[in-house]
């Protein structure tokens, strides 16, 4: 192995050790940014679903650990190893990871910055990574009792998550395009909560429901109440918002009506209200109302 290979692998090490102190579960990764180490099970197209109960290495993300003494056994195993993967979705942190890609040719940021003005949600100060393609991860920490989903592209073009069973490559990780590093001045933040609202974007939508509250007031009243109390410049927001939980909530065909009766009480034109309701549509991934 070339030398600069070994002081890459040293310094993978040591940036993996100093993760797991602060309780990020790691991984070795190769150069190609995939775990370092081969299932043992590859050779036996028999093989039961294994997620490291037989004991070795090579189970991806399920060898992912705090333990500094496992970590060297694992990097011992995969002296070719230049980075290394922080497991997403595991106490303490359970890291959910927001991947702001920049090959899709989409503008990721943007897209992020769109979304939370519309669903009215802020990214607090945490920890950002920068990645060699010009890519950044943004590391926020979930509830315990949540497993956020893997998912490409589906909060937005050019937003990946990275959830349970996932792994974000950590800083200081070598690969073939160059070296994944932390964004100056966010270093010294812990992972930051994830919005509630953003939250509830990440996890799949729920099961349409038409539940009638006490005294016969339909569920999607409260949409409705919601748009109308909007006051100026926050018209097309809060449509859009009451508009996205109306389809996500199987709403959408009986109270769009309310909505847009709403939004033009509010001062907006039908014109304006339909539009919005158009992209809200297109988000929730119901093409034209």
């Amino acid at each position: 192995m070339a030398t600069t290979d070994r002081q890459a692998t040293t310094l993978a090490l040591a940036h993996a050790l100093s993760a797991a102190e602060r309780g990020l579960a790691v991984i070795p990764l190769s150069r190609t940014k995939l775990p370092a180490l081969r299932s043992p099970h590859r050779d036996d197209p028999t093989a039961p679903p294994c997620h490291g109960e037989c004991g070795r290495f090579g189970h991806g993300v399920y060898d992912a650990t705090t333990d500094p003494r496992r970590i060297r056994e694992l990097f011992a195993a995969a002296p070719w190893a230049t980075g290394y993967g922080i497991a997403c979705g595991l106490p303490p942190h359970h890291l959910i990871g927001i991947d702001l890609d920049t090959k899709s040719g989409t503008d990721s940021s943007a897209a992020l910055r769109e979304l939370a003005l519309r669903h009215l949600f802020t990214i607090p100060p945490t920890v950002v990574v920068l990645t060699p393609s010009g890519g950044r991860h943004l590391w926020l920490t979930g509830p315990p009792d949540v497993a956020v989903p893997n998912s490409a592209g589906r909060l937005a073009p050019g937003i990946d998550i990275r959830g349970a069973g996932g792994y974000l490559v950590g800083p200081g990780s070598r690969t073939d395009h160059g070296t994944y590093t932390t964004a100056p001045g966010t270093a010294r933040f812990p992972p930051a909560p994830c919005p509630a609202t953003l939250l509830r974007l990440l996890l799949p939508p729920p099961r349409p429901t038409t539940t009638i509250q006490p005294g016969g007031t339909p569920h999607g009243q409260g949409l409705v109440h919601f748009v109308l109390a909007a006051h100026e410049g926050q018209r097309n927001t809060r449509l859009f918002w009451a508009a996205c939980r109306a389809y996500e909530n199987g709403l959408a065909p009986d109270l769009l009506p309310s909505l847009i009766e709403a939004a033009l009480g509010t001062g907006l034109t039908e014109r304006e209200a339909r539009a919005t309701i158009a992209s809200a549509a297109r988000l929730t991934g119901h093409g034209r109302p």
